[in-house]
Parts: C-alpha cells; structure tokens; sequence
C-alpha cells in the first residue's frame, strides 16, 4: 500500500473517486505478489500494479465499473480461463483481483497505521453475502479494532486475523459460522508489515548511491558517521536520518527490528567494529560489511577478541555485496541492495 499513498492522498484532495485493486491469491508465473496494490481515479488514471502489465487493462474496466455500480468484485485471470489470452497472462499463470471502491475514512485510519510504522491484519470479505462483499476490519497486534463488519462475526473474524499476525503472513481463507444463520464468507487478511529500514554505517561514497536506491525500494533510510565531512547534510539531502555520532551514542537514538538492515562501510575499525558488535546483538535481518576476505577475516578476529560469540560472526555478510563484478561506487551498492533484497526474501522480514 505504501507505493500508492501519496497519489490516493492527492485524489482524495481533488476530491476524485478511487478504485483500489489488490492482488488476492497467484498461481504459477503471476508477476505480481500477494498484496500488490493498484488505484484507479474516475478519469482512469492508475498507480501501482497488479501484475506487471498483462492484465491491467481488465482491472482497470473493472474498476471504473466499480466507482460507477458502487459494488466490489473478484476477478479471476489465468490460462485456463477463455479470457486469459484477452488480458494478456498467456505466460503460464493466474492471479485473483479483488476491486473495490475505496473507503476514504478506513484509508485514513489506515494510513496513520503505515505513518506509525504498525503492525497490523486487514480483513476484507471477497466472496459472500453482497451487503458484507467488501467490509472491512482491521485488527491491531494489541487487539484494537477498527470497523465493523457484522456483530454476529466480527469476534471471529478478528480471531482469525489475529493468528494471521501470529504467522506473519497474509492469507485467504473461508469463514463459516452456521450459529449465525450467515452463509459461509471469504475473506482476504492482509498482513501491514513495518516498513523495512537501512541503517549505513559510514558517509561514504557507495552510501550516497546504495542510500537512493533504498529509497525507491521502500526503506527508511539512517546515516550514521561521526566524521561531519562524510556524514554531512549536502552529501546526504535524501535520506530520512542523519546521525553524526560515534556508534555507542547513534544505536541509542535508533531501533533495530527484525525489518533492520544494517550495512557498515567505513572500512575504519574504530567505527565499523563497535557498530557491528552492537549490530550483531540484535534481531537485523541483514549485517553486512565492506572489505576483502583479507580484511574481513582480521576484523572477525578482532571482534571475538571483544567477547562476540564466534556463531554471530557467521551473521556477517563479508565481503559484503553479491559477485556480480562491481568495481565502482554504484555498482557495488547495486550488489549491496541486491544481497540486502534477496536475505530479506529468505528471513520473512517484519515480524518482530
């Protein structure tokens, strides 16, 4: 959702009606995740994706239809389907739509969610009854609610989100309550993750590029370098923080979670060495530091002469950066966020 927010934040201004389309369920080649977001205005404007670009042109019919009926549907899309070769997803898999028209007060309540870095289960009703298709609730880690679907089923409605939280994952899954007198619904739980972070040991030049590229990648990003040259503003005018601090005092004014990149740079062991015995006490996904095998071997042995236990050490990707050949700057922060994307793929980042 992060990706279309401030273009729903502008049509909301503009006072323009919204469409939000949510990659529901994939099978096969879909290129888009679970999850993936895309709006669409009254003048058929669009942000974000559902899958890359195959069946975008569908979606956005079906939208329009939406902002016009005022009813929500899931669409299906795939190979089997006699549709499929008129949208395009011919490549060997399917993926399920759900489109709805947006609800600007639940997207608020949303949003200040994502602004607080919270985690926290949205559920959605996708197939049932016409007056719940569509109804929300979202289910905060501490057990807040928002919204109301149905009195009847919100208690064991928002049971099942809270699981979901437990797990980590989204997941779509039928809910049947015969004591209710309701037919069985489905509904999409849909997990909010804290947005994942990128803390840069070291103001220098591969920071610059590795920074940006973070950035457009949806982390927050944190410069931390005592040495006012390297860590200073004009160097840095795109990051989210800039700390000019020694490691023992900057880790004081940032948290570490399991959605923490950590990458160290300086190549100074003065610095670097005191940030990654801290590091490497906490839950970050990801270490990694700069230097050749060389290098790295003498700084593991420097930090087990520290007292860090040999079994964190192996947490450290050293050299850092996948082989891909990088010799300048940016191509080896192309290798840096590409190791950081892949480990933070492996790890299931955010649930901390």
């Amino acid at each position: 959702m992060r990706d279309v927010t401030s273009t729903i934040d502008r049509w909301l201004a503009e006072e323009s009606p919204i469409a939000l389309a949510t990659v529901i369920d994939t099978w096969g080649s879909a290129p888009r995740r679970v999850g993936a977001k895309m709006v669409v205005s009254a003048a058929g404007l669009i942000a974000g994706s559902v899958s890359g670009g195959c069946v975008e042109g569908a979606v956005i019919e079906a939208s329009l239809e939406a902002l016009v009926s005022r009813q929500s549907q899931l669409l299906h899309f795939g190979v089997a389907d006699e549709t499929a070769w008129d949208v395009g997803l011919a490549c060997g898999g399917s993926i399920d739509v759900f489109v709805e028209p947006l609800d600007a007060i639940c997207y608020r309540f949303l949003h200040d969610l994502l602004d607080k870095d919270a985690y926290f289960a949205t559920v959605t009703i996708i197939k049932g009854p016409a007056d719940l298709l569509g109804q929300k609730l979202i289910v905060q880690r501490g057990g807040r609610l928002f919204g109301e679907i149905n009195p009847e089923i919100d208690g064991a409605t928002a049971a099942r989100a809270r699981t979901a939280l437990a797990r980590g994952n989204s997941e779509r899954l039928v809910i049947d309550l015969p004591d209710t007198g309701l037919e069985p619904f489905e509904v999409f739980i849909e997990i909010s993750h804290p947005a994942p972070s990128l803390i840069v040991i070291g103001g220098v030049h591969i920071a610059i590029a590795l920074t940006a590229m973070a950035k457009t990648l949806g982390y927050k990003t944190v410069i931390i370098d005592p040495r006012r040259s390297f860590g200073s503003k004009e160097r840095f005018p795109h990051v989210d923080r800039l700390i000019q601090a020694w490691p023992e005092e900057a880790f004081d004014q940032v948290q570490i979670t399991s959605s923490t990149a950590v990458a160290s740079l300086t190549h100074d062991p003065k610095i670097d060495d005191p940030a990654l015995q801290f590091v490497l006490a906490t839950p970050a996904f990801y270490v990694g530091a700069l230097g050749s095998n060389k290098t790295h071997q003498e700084r593991c042995r420097r930090l087990l002469a520290t007292g860090v236990p040999e079994e964190r050490l192996s947490r450290i990707h050293g050299p850092i950066g996948l082989k891909i050949g990088a010799q300048t700057p940016e191509e080896i922060a192309i290798a840096i966020m590409a190791e950081i994307v892949a480990t933070s793929h492996d790890s299931k980042i955010g649930t901390a």
